[in-house]
C-alpha cells in the first residue's frame, strides 16, 4: 500500500522505519517545521525527517495543514492509508479523508485509558504497573476511533517516562505493521471503544514538576520518574532549587514533611507525607550536573533538621 506518514518526534521513528522495511510503500513523510536546538539556536531538522531525507523519501513540513496547496500535495502522492504517531496536531477531518483508507494512529496506551497529549507520562505519574500501545483509527474526536489492536507494556518500578516511551515506541512499531498487513489483506478487524472508560492525559506543564513533600513518598517517587524528561522534579531548600532525578521509597518516618533526616554517605532521606519517605539517590543543582548523593553530600553541608521546599 501506499503510506503517508504523519510524524515528528524520537518516538515516531520506529514506526516510520518498521514501514519503511516493510512491503508498503512511504510515499511522504509530513513533519512538524524544524525547531531552533542548542546553544547556537540552529535550525535541527526532526528525527522523522532525518531518517525519511536518508531513505530518499519526501517530506512535507506545512505551517498550515489546512492550507489548500498542502492537501494538494497529499492528494498529489495518492496514498491509499495515512499512519498517524506523535504527529503534534489534531488532522481536519479534510485531511483524514483523502486516503481511501483513512488514516490510522500509534498511541501510547491501552485506549480507553490515557486519551490526550500526555498518556506515558500520566500512567508513570499514577504508578501505574503497565501501559500499552494500540492501533486505532483516526476520527473526529481525540483518540475516540475504533481499535485495531493494542499491546501490553510492563512498567517497571523505577523506569522513567522517557524510557517506557522509548519502549513503548519499539512496540507500536511491530504492532503497527502487523495492523497495515492486515488491512492490505482485508483482514483488519476493527473494536469500538468503550468510551464510558475513556480517561484523559492531560498535557503536562512545568508547574508540575514542583514536590509537595506533604504527599506520600510513593507519589513523590512516581513524579520524580514520571516527569523524566521533561520538565523534571524540583524542590528548593533555602531558596535554591534542586532537580531530584532517582529516587525510591524508604521506611516511615514522623518528622514533618520535607524534613531531612539523614545525611550522610549514600543516604539522603527525607520525610514526606502520611508517615512515608524518600531516599534521594540523584539529584542536580540548579546550573549544574546531575549527581550521586555521596559526591553531592561531599561538596554540600546538609543539617539534619532542614526543610525542603522551604
Amino acid at each position: 500500500m501506499r503510506i503517508v506518514y504523519f510524524g515528528t518526534p524520537a518516538f515516531a521513528v520506529p514506526s516510520l522505519e518498521a514501514l519503511l522495511h516493510s512491503r508498503h510503500d512511504v510515499v511522504a513523510v509530513v513533519s512538524q517545521p524544524d525547531r531552533p536546538r542548542g546553544r547556537g539556536q540552529q535550525l535541527q531538522p526532526t528525527p522523522t525527517k532525518q531518517i525519511a531525507l536518508h531513505h530518499h523519501v519526501p517530506v512535507l513540513q506545512p505551517t498550515r495543514i489546512k492550507d489548500d496547496a498542502f492537501l494538494q500535495q497529499i492528494r498529489d502522492v495518492s496514498p491509499d492509508l495515512g499512519v498517524v504517531a506523535a504527529f503534534g496536531r489534531i488532522l481536519p477531518d479534510v485531511l483524514l479523508n483523502i486516503p481511501p483508507l483513512g488514516m490510522i494512529n500509534v498511541h501510547a496506551s491501552l485506549l480507553p485509558k490515557y486519551r490526550g497529549a500526555a498518556p506515558v507520562h500520566r500512567a508513570v505519574l499514577a504508578g501505574d504497573a503497565e501501559t500499552g500501545v494500540t492501533i486505532m483509527r483516526v476520527v473526529t474526536e481525540l483518540d475516540a476511533g475504533p481499535t485495531f489492536s493494542a499491546t501490553v507494556v510492563p512498567i517497571p518500578s523505577d523506569a522513567t517516562s522517557g524510557e517506557i516511551e522509548a519502549a513503548l515506541a519499539v512496540a507500536g512499531a511491530a504492532l503497527l505493521v502487523e495492523v497495515v498487513d492486515a488491512m492490505a489483506n482485508g483482514r483488519a478487524v476493527e473494536t469500538l471503544q468503550d468510551h464510558a472508560r475513556a480517561t484523559h492525559a492531560a498535557k503536562i506543564t512545568k508547574e508540575e514538576g514542583v514536590i509537595d513533600w506533604t504527599t506520600p513518598a510513593a507519589v513523590i517517587h512516581d513524579k520524580v520518574r514520571g516527569l523524566q524528561p521533561w520538565p523534571l522534579a524540583s524542590t528548593t531548600l533555602h531558596g535554591a532549587r534542586y532537580v531530584i532525578r532517582r529516587s525510591v521509597v524508604a521506611d516511615g518516618r514522623s518528622e514533618p514533611p520535607g524534613t531531612i533526616v539523614t545525611a550522610h554517605g549514600d543516604d539522603l532521606i527525607v520525610a514526606a507525607g502520611e508517615g512515608t519517605s524518600l531516599r534521594i539517590l540523584e539529584l542536580q543543582p540548579e546550573g549544574r550536573r546531575a549527581m550521586a548523593v555521596r559526591e553531592f553530600l561531599a561538596g554540600h553541608r546538609l543539617t539534619i533538621g532542614d526543610r525542603f521546599g522551604t
